[in-house]
Parts: structure tokens; sequence; C-alpha cells
């Protein structure tokens, strides 16, 4: 929902950027799943996860600051939902004049149920209930700007952009296609995971098309008053349907990274140690898991308090982890496993984008952390 915003801010240059990003998340996309295979002869799979690719390529040391990493992204994409619902409740109750820390707390307790989940089918259904949630949100947006297509103005998009705004624009996009961590698993099961490309070039089509037209016609029917958050455009006829639904989405998105991040730092803390004949901790120890949970909910929450605005937010995670899950180690990960075996052309293009990877996170850090010193 904050992509029209990011367009808005990034002009001409942000239509370029989000068909390059989809297509580029593409790329590093399939070069992860192939890292998880050896011997081009049989593609023997001998890794299973983001994490057992950041094994084989980093000392411990880095090993453990690069989970680090991947665990920042997962709890500030919670903490995003959390925002997400606190805003939506804030504007439906708006009648009742609710305190922003009331509705910040009613998502909480919305979310708890998460501190039981105990495997992936629950989370796959909500993820599934999620998609269709947000397709009916965009279809309903999409609509309403169609009709206003006799308003639209080629004005409200701009050639020359100011560097700063653009810049976290850039890790709003980017943190709109970050999927790499869950694509392993999900290539894993696969019952003919010879389709697995063609599926993921398909869906970042798809997904490309959509958010370049929601965030075109969106744009395009209010130009220079697109808001932050483009519900907060809508008419108040309209926006308390696409509330309850966005409402909705946000709530059954959560469990996902928030269950991912939760899996990583069990498999981490509890993992048995080399030596047989140390004591071992299992992965079950159901107290032990409960306190990561509740220390991964706090988490979400303490962030959503820091960072009250969505855009600086969504900036901020894509520049920091985005970048760096989505397109630099993706490409690092690929250039060390596979080297003999990669062409010239191959080289480049992964070199390319680590660059690329490398610059937006900076530079998107550094503004991204300036406007939210400033929104202070």
């Amino acid at each position: 929902m904050g992509l029209p915003f990011a367009l808005l801010q990034s002009g001409y240059a942000g239509l370029v950027l989000l068909v390059v990003s989809a297509w580029v998340c593409n790329h590093t996309g399939k070069t992860l799943v192939a890292c998880l295979y050896e011997d081009e002869q049989r593609w023997v799979r001998v890794r299973h996860s983001y994490q057992d690719v950041m094994e084989v390529c980093f000392r411990k040391l880095v090993f453990l600051c690069i989970i680090f990493v991947l665990v920042i992204e997962l709890v500030m994409t919670c903490s995003a939902y959390l925002l997400v619902s606190t805003g939506l409740l804030l504007d439906s109750l708006s009648g009742v004049a609710a305190p922003r820390s009331v509705c910040l707390l009613v998502s909480l307790m919305c979310v708890l149920p998460c501190l039981l989940l105990t495997g992936l089918r629950p989370v796959s259904t909500l993820s599934l209930l999620c998609s269709l949630a947000h397709a009916l949100i965009s279809l309903l947006v999409i609509l309403f700007c169609l009709s206003r297509a006799n308003h639209w103005s080629l004005s409200a998009l701009s050639v020359s952009v100011k560097p700063e705004d653009f810049l976290v624009s850039v890790g709003v996009i980017i943190f709109s296609y970050t999927s790499q961590i869950f694509l392993p698993p999900l290539e894993g099961s696969m019952e003919d995971r010879g389709h697995f490309n063609g599926m993921l070039g398909w869906t970042h089509g798809v997904a490309c098309m959509t958010k370049t037209m929601f965030s075109l016609t969106a744009v395009l029917t209010w130009g220079p008053q697109t808001k932050e958050f483009i519900t907060d455009n809508l008419p108040s006829n309209l926006r308390p349907v696409v509330n309850l639904c966005l409402l909705a989405k946000a709530l059954m998105s959560f469990p996902l990274p928030f269950y991912s991040a939760a899996t990583i730092l069990q498999s981490c803390v509890f993992r048995a140690p080399s030596d047989a004949a140390a004591p071992s901790v299992s992965i079950h120890d159901g107290r032990g898991a409960l306190a990561i949970r509740c220390a991964l909910l706090l988490m979400s929450y303490l962030l959503v308090l820091l960072v009250p605005r969505f855009s600086l937010l969504m900036g901020l995670t894509g520049s920091v982890t985005g970048a760096a899950l989505t397109l630099i180690l993706p490409c690092l990960f690929h250039l060390t496993l596979r080297w003999k075996q990669l062409t010239v052309r191959e080289r480049l293009i992964d070199a390319a984008i680590l660059s690329f990877g490398v610059i937006c996170s900076v530079s998107g850090v550094i503004f991204s952390v300036k406007r939210l010193i400033g929104g202070l």
C-alpha cells in the first residue's frame, strides 16, 4: 500500500525501478536456489535453506552476523504489519478518538496466538487467505482509480526527483519484492522442482504488472495528494471496506515472518553441539522457544514505537536488510560456490547486481536514518 507514494517520490525513474527490481529479484531467486545444488550432471540437492548456504560460504562469525541481519529483516517486516494494523485501527476508530497506543496494543493482542505456532500448516493457510485479501484490495483500488480516469494527469510524475526521496523509495520498492529467504523451502516442497524457475519467472512478471498498474493508477488519480498510505486517499464510502480487508491482510501476514524468525533463532540457540558428550537441548524445548518468540514480539512492538511512519520503516527495512538478503548475498553465494561453472556474462551480471545492492543499501540507510532522526 506504500508503493504509490514511493512512485510519487521517485517519478518516472520509479516506474523503471519497479520493472528492473522484478527482473533482478527473479534472477537472484534463481541463483540462490542454484546454490542449494551440487554436481551439475545429476543436480544433487545438498542444502535446504538460506542458512545452509550462508554456513558454507562464510566463517562462523560472519555467519552469525548475517543470521542477525536475517532475523532483523524478518522482525522489521513483522513491525511493518503491526504498524499497518495500528494505522488502520486508528483510522477506523477515529470517531471515538482512540489513542494510538491503545490501537497498537489491540494489534499486538491480535497476533499473540503466533506465540503458539508449532508448524507451517496454519501459517500457509493464513498466507493463502492473505493473498486473496491482497488481490481483493488491489482490485478495489484499481477499479476506483479507473473510474476517475478522465481526471488523470501525467504531471503527477516528474522526471527530476530529489536523490534523497529516490533512494528511500528504492528501499520501499525492493522491500515489496523481498521473498528470497522463503524460496529454498518452497522449491524443496514442490513435486516437480524442474518447474521452479518457470514458476518464479511468472510470479515476478505478474507481481511486476500488478504493482506497476496499482501504483501508476493511484498516482495518476491523486497526483501530489497521494498519501503515504494509499487508503487515506479513498472516499469515505469505500475506505471502511478496504480498511477492513487490509487489516485482515496485515494480521494474517504477520505469522509467516514471525514464524520464520523464531525458527531460525531456535535452530541456532538449540542446535546440538558437535561434542556428543556435551548435553544438548532439544529444538522443541517449550520454555526456551516461548521465550524467543516473546522476545521477537517485544522487538516488533518496540520498533513500531521507534519508527511511527510506514514509508520510513519500509524504506529502512529495504535498505538495511532487503538489499543485503535479496541482492547482495545471493550474488555473493553464486559467485563463491559456482565460480568455475559460471560464464563471464553470468559473473558480470552477478557483480553488477551485487554492486547495485551495496550502493542502494548504504545510501538508503543514510537517508532513511536521516529522515527518521528528523521526524523524532
